[in-house]
């Protein structure tokens, strides 16, 4: 692992969800050394990191407010997408924002939004009843929704109180492992829908970020669908360094794609992998006299979410000389209502995707955390 390195892969609940859990065991009302705790960890919570302004913090106060506003009575984000409703990928991906700003399902002023997002996301799963994390009906890609929900729900697991809703949660988690490690194919890639047989860069980055979360929770994941999913994304890169969109298809790299290849193989604790220098050196070259969010030429936000954990798990001085022109260009962007509008999806995707790179630095989310 690079000197520079801190983040470190584990295979235990984060030590948040240990003190929750261990409250609950203990304590109830919370004991004196219990409440000692608890305001350590607010205020270790209500310190401004590095580089966050006061004006990006009430930025980011304003987004989180307008994803609880905007949450449905279900617990869903059915907001119009460019590509339709895709009401559980995004009802994910807004959970993890609001999660990432500090907010458990138990914990936080947004508590019962990430509660009631969970729910949204088990009920969909539990009436599929195939191990699905989605709904084909509403998601015509629904393995976007599959693999969000997975890091989601992943995230979430160690930090529920309530046993009965862990047991929820588990029981799909571990129906979701094997839908995505029989949907693998020969090639180690997945593509949009179950059992396709198919593959390509974007769908696969999901289900691998997706079974991390799951397998640092704590829950068995084989092992053979994680390298065969490692040597998918070796077998799709180019001689630049960057990864094309199909293994088999040739073609040319493209930068999105490359930089959540980064995030995924440090996320899979491959710090020192070949393929991650040589993605995270052709992002970096992409980079050089550009601003962070305008440098991926299309798709830009889906390129940021990937390319800011990339940054900000390499090094210090990575995410130091990308993070001020993305956070400058992001704050400039907020609309009005609190909301971004990202790559033309929507206000909940590009939302979720503004606060999940701001606030990278308060080290909520256990996957991102240093």
């Amino acid at each position: 692992m690079p000197k520079n390195q801190v983040r470190r892969i584990t295979m235990t609940a984060h030590p948040v969800a240990v003190l929750l859990v261990t409250m609950m065991i203990f304590a109830s009302p919370l004991t004196r050394a219990a409440q000692g705790q608890t305001k350590k960890r607010e205020l270790r919570f209500a310190k401004r990191p590095e580089m966050i302004t006061p004006e990006i913090e009430q930025k980011i106060q304003k987004g989180l407010a307008f994803l609880a506003r905007t949450q449905n009575r279900d617990g869903s984000w059915r907001t119009q997408t460019g590509y339709g409703y895709y009401p559980v990928a995004m009802t994910a991906l807004a959970g993890l924002a609001l999660m990432a700003g500090g907010n458990t399902p138990v914990e936080g002023k947004y508590a019962v939004n990430v509660r009631r997002a969970v729910d949204f996301v088990l009920t969909q799963a539990e009436r599929a009843g195939t191990g699905l994390i989605a709904n084909p009906a509403e998601e015509q890609r629904p393995m976007y929704g599959h693999g969000f929900s997975m890091l989601f729900l992943g995230e979430v697991y160690g930090m529920e109180r309530d046993p009965e809703r862990q047991k929820r949660i588990e029981a799909v988690l571990k129906k979701a492992i094997k839908l995505t490690a029989r949907s693998q194919s020969a090639a180690g890639g997945w593509l949009y829908t179950p059992d396709s047989g198919g593959d390509e860069g974007s769908v696969t980055i999901t289900q691998i970020q997706g079974l991390r979360s799951i397998r640092n929770a704590g829950l068995k994941v084989p092992k053979k669908t994680i390298d065969s999913a490692i040597g998918y994304i070796e077998k799709s890169t180019n001689p630049d360094g960057g990864i094309r969109y199909r293994a088999s298809s040739g073609g040319s790299s493209r930068a999105p794609i490359t930089a959540a290849a980064v995030a995924v193989l440090y996320n899979a604790g491959q710090y020192e992998h070949p393929v991650a220098d040589k993605c995270l050196k052709y992002i970096k070259n992409l980079l050089k006299g550009r601003s962070g969010v305008n440098a991926f030429g299309g798709h830009n936000y889906y390129a940021t979410l990937y390319c800011a954990q990339a940054m900000w798990l390499s090094s210090e001085e990575n995410w130091k000389g990308y993070f001020p022109a993305v956070r400058d260009y992001l704050g400039n962007a907020q609309s009005g209502d609190g909301s971004w509008m990202g790559d033309g999806v929507g206000t909940t995707y590009g939302t979720s995707v503004a606060l999940l790179t701001l606030q990278l630095p308060y080290n909520h989310l256990p996957i991102l955390s240093r």
